[in-house]
């Protein structure tokens, strides 16, 4: 078996790999370091969790070892897709640079730039970097990319889902063709292969797969729950996950959701019902995600509910429980999620929240996994859905020949007040997608706002941020 003595790495990086606990490479590390080292392109073709960033990052640092870095003049780049895992990279070079005199820099947007600029001032051997604040600093003039001698990108696929591909190429283009260059993306479209083929100088392609079942030492559980339109389902969703939560004894966990509104909604809503837990996606404040972040590492927070995108590339190494709020859109996306529990080892349990809508999307799960979870077994509390609730609402429901189309009726209904906290209405923690469209024309018949009656504060609390002004104004007490 291959070790870290064996890859042509200096006692002080051995050393501290040494420390971290780590003696053996993963398969990315043990074939992407010897050739990086040699000053070749690399072409990297892995996902999350194979242990890309070490991979770079340990023979960066074996190159960069001997020079000096200049004002305002990076040595090498490292260019990541989101906040979070340009913060993690930067953790890396921490842990593997500490018996080396290099500098870094972290520039990420939602923190104060001036602290950057300093630091780009007195010199720094490395930048880590989401390409937008990059291309910022860049304009501003206050950093210079000509004398860049190694470049990362990292999650390349994840930079073409975001829209970042055209500043990747006019980074490309700011930095000396005779760079060395270090690609990573999970997967190869074709617009990453025509980067690629654009900008690697005949890279040595290394390829190590995801495999496409999921470990064995994850224990794998589907719940069904009623409701076939998107609210209700939702709904019922959040009781079925409450009552799952409340029979496990969980260390930490991490709740999926597939937009970012749902993982604000269900992090209210486990928040009211008193559990620890707290949201985090793309639209949230950099130093609330980054404070977030930082107390579900040290155990003080228990359940993040994340987008895949804001959990993309995070490494949180001992997650016990991993809960599926919604079944992904790309099945591969399941395995990557349930990835985050049962690693190096360890046992874990991932549990899935399956509704109507959603039986396409499992159906591909299935075929991708070849292994169906075991049904859950667990007697839950439905009574606060409404027989309608159960079943496809008439406003769901295509109209048959020669029926007209009905509009439809407005969702939002006025909770009632509870008598004591914690105050929650479930049915109210919706989201302005989930809430039916309403035209900003008034209609004749219509009151002004400023005749409609006001809601109670306690009211306004119940349906949360997520609501629109003008219909808590519209909202009146039954």
């Amino acid at each position: 078996m291959t070790k870290f003595t064996d890859l042509g790495l200096s006692p002080e990086v051995l050393k501290a790999i040494a420390e971290t606990g780590y003696d053996t490479p993963t398969a990315i590390q043990e074939q992407a370091i010897p050739v990086a080292l040699t000053g070749l392109d690399v072409l990297g073709i892995a996902q999350t969790g194979t242990g890309k960033t070490a991979a770079f990052t340990l023979p960066m640092i074996e190159r960069l070892a001997a020079g000096r870095s200049r004002a305002r003049m990076p040595r090498a780049i490292v260019l990541a897709p989101t906040r979070e895992l340009a913060d993690q990279v930067s953790e890396a070079f921490e842990k593997y640079a500490k018996y080396h005199k290099l500098n870094w820099a972290l520039l990420i947007g939602g923190v104060s730039m001036a602290d950057q600029v300093s630091k780009l001032d007195k010199g720094v051997d490395v930048l880590i970097a989401t390409p937008g604040r990059l291309l910022d600093l860049f304009e501003r003039s206050k950093v210079m990319l000509n004398g860049v001698q190694i470049m990362v990108v990292d999650e390349a696929d994840r930079m073409l889902d975001m829209g970042f591909i055209p500043d990747i190429e006019r980074i490309f283009k700011l930095t000396p063709p005779t760079r060395q260059t270090l690609f990573f993306s999970a997967t190869m479209a074709p617009e990453i292969t025509r980067i690629t083929q654009a900008f690697l100088k005949n890279p040595v392609r290394i390829e190590v797969s995801r495999p496409a079942t999921t470990a064995e030492n994850i224990r794998q559980f589907v719940y069904r729950v009623p409701g076939n339109n998107a609210l209700n389902a939702a709904k019922a969703k959040r009781i079925a996950l409450r009552a799952i939560i409340s029979t496990l004894e969980i260390k930490n966990g991490i709740v999926f959701c597939n937009r970012k509104t749902d993982v604000d909604i269900v992090a209210k809503s486990l928040s009211v019902h008193g559990f620890n837990a707290a949201p985090i996606h793309g639209d949230l404040d950099q130093a609330l995600r980054m404070k977030t972040l930082d107390s579900f590492r040290k155990g003080d927070l228990t359940l993040l509910v994340a987008s895949d995108v804001a959990a993309r590339g995070l490494d949180i190494p001992d997650v016990g429980h991993v809960f599926n709020f919604d079944v992904p859109h790309h099945a591969d996306d399941y395995v990557h999620r349930i990835g985050r529990t049962g690693r190096a080892g360890r046992s874990g349990e991932a549990y899935l929240l399956l509704s109507g809508a959603d039986e396409k999307n499992y159906d591909k799960v299935l075929k991708l996994t070849k292994k169906e979870p075991e049904t859950l077994s667990l007697e839950v509390d439905f009574s606060a859905l409404s027989e309608d609730d159960t079943r496809q609402s008439s406003r769901d429901r295509k109209p048959r020949r020669g029926e007209k189309e009905k509009p439809a009726k407005a969702a939002l209904k006025a909770a009632p007040v509870a008598e004591s906290p914690p105050v929650d209405n479930d049915s109210v923690l919706v989201s302005i997608e989930d809430a039916p469209k309403r035209s900003r024309r008034r209609s004749k018949t219509e009151k002004p706002a400023d005749t409609l009656e006001p809601v109670t504060q306690v009211e306004a609390e119940n349906y949360g941020w997520h609501v629109p002004a003008f219909l808590l104004r519209s909202v009146n007490q039954k």
